[in-house]
């Protein structure tokens, strides 16, 4: 009769570390959402193309830099697929190495062709936008070769009563141990902006919330191209350089100090110089950073996650303006930026952030 109990459809035939319980697969991603990413890339692509057109230069992507970010993300989502399904099926099973045919299930339900393709076309979409950025960027000083540092320096100036306000930081936190550990904080930008991108496409409960924080993320780059046209500017590293002088160096100033190479080299040679980068306001390692963080709120994450976002927020402020890249306005002029693609991510993946946030997430099997 044991036996025969075993052996009745639908009862469990498995040895525990291979049984998966029911499906707790989320919903499958929609049209609109896997949408919303290419038309923002398809938009920035043809401002760019009009752009570069009108500064009679080619659009390009500089040192291949945009492809060579999408394979090696595409190769750490990857991975990370691997990471994921490894850890939702231990989960499920209880155990902490779970069958192949425990994975395997996982992997037919959660990773399912139409998730696969969501992830892949955001992650082409976002690396496209950023193509077109960089373009768009690099031919501010062709476009707009008048300047707006002064007004900006007197504003920022006139806000802090009279004083700089990269100099109160020099003096705050001075200039040995917090200048390094500030540039530090500040190169991890280039780890922290795609490791959050992948982190949310792949381990998104629902990937709608991972398209939606992706979209805002290549929003950002059209936005702070805008920006760059509306007011250009160099920023006060460039415009006042005698006043971080004094700074030791750091990883923060050879990036400076390359920059300007290439900016000069991009001014004599347009067209075959590898195009320039500087342009101050406004500032996308703000805008980015507080996307990052007010995205965690509308997706309802943990608190833990929250606050490590705010702190990260709060060292890309310091390291903005101590580091002279940025007037304080600039990092202003962030903030509204990541608003406003966090608006128009809500508006184009038409994603009800409440419901989002409501939705139970699927019980989990007992380990009994």
């Amino acid at each position: 009769m044991a036996s025969r109990t075993l052996l009745e459809p639908g009862r469990e035939t498995r040895r525990r570390d291979e049984t998966v319980p029911a499906s707790t697969s989320a919903p499958p991603p929609r049209r609109r959402g896997v949408l919303a990413g290419p038309i923002v890339a398809a938009f920035t692509l043809i401002i760019g193309f009009i752009a570069t057109d009108a500064a009679d230069v080619p659009l390009r992507d500089p040192d291949h830099v945009a492809a060579l970010y999408l394979v090696l993300v595409g190769v750490g989502v990857l991975l990370l697929v691997g990471l994921d399904v490894a850890i939702r099926a231990g989960s499920r099973t209880g155990t902490r190495r779970p069958s192949r045919e425990a994975m395997r299930q996982v992997r037919r339900e959660r990773w399912t062709p139409a998730r696969s393709v969501a992830v892949g076309t955001a992650l082409l979409s976002f690396y496209l936008s950023y193509m077109a950025y960089r373009n768009l960027k690099a031919v501010v000083p062709l476009l707009r070769p008048d300047l707006v540092d002064r007004e900006l320096a007197d504003l920022d100036r006139a806000m802090f009563l009279g004083h700089d306000p990269a100099d109160l930081l020099h003096t705050v936190l001075g200039v040995g141990a917090s200048t390094h550990f500030l540039s530090t904080a500040y190169a991890a930008f280039i780890v922290f902006l795609p490791l959050s991108l992948a982190v949310a496409l792949v381990f998104s409960r629902d990937i709608r919330a991972g398209l939606f924080y992706a979209t805002a993320l290549s929003a950002n780059w059209v936005l702070g191209a805008a920006s760059y046209f509306l007011l250009p500017s160099l920023g006060p590293i460039y415009y006042e350089p005698r006043s971080f002088a004094h700074l030791p160096h750091s990883e923060v100033t050879r990036l400076q100090d390359m920059l300007l190479d290439q900016r000069i080299e991009f001014l004599a040679h347009p067209t075959t110089a590898t195009p320039q980068a500087i342009a101050a306001f406004a500032s996308l390692h703000i805008s980015m950073s507080l996307t990052a963080a007010i995205a965690a709120h509308l997706l309802g994450l943990g608190r833990r996650l929250k606050i490590v976002l705010w702190v990260w927020f709060g060292l890309t402020i310091l390291a903005t303006v101590y580091f002279g890249w940025h007037y304080f306005l600039d990092d202003i002029g962030g903030v509204a930026i990541a608003v406003g693609a966090l608006l128009i991510a809500r508006a184009l993946t038409g994603i009800d952030l409440r419901a989002l946030r409501l939705t139970p997430r699927a019980p989990q099997p007992s380990a009994d």
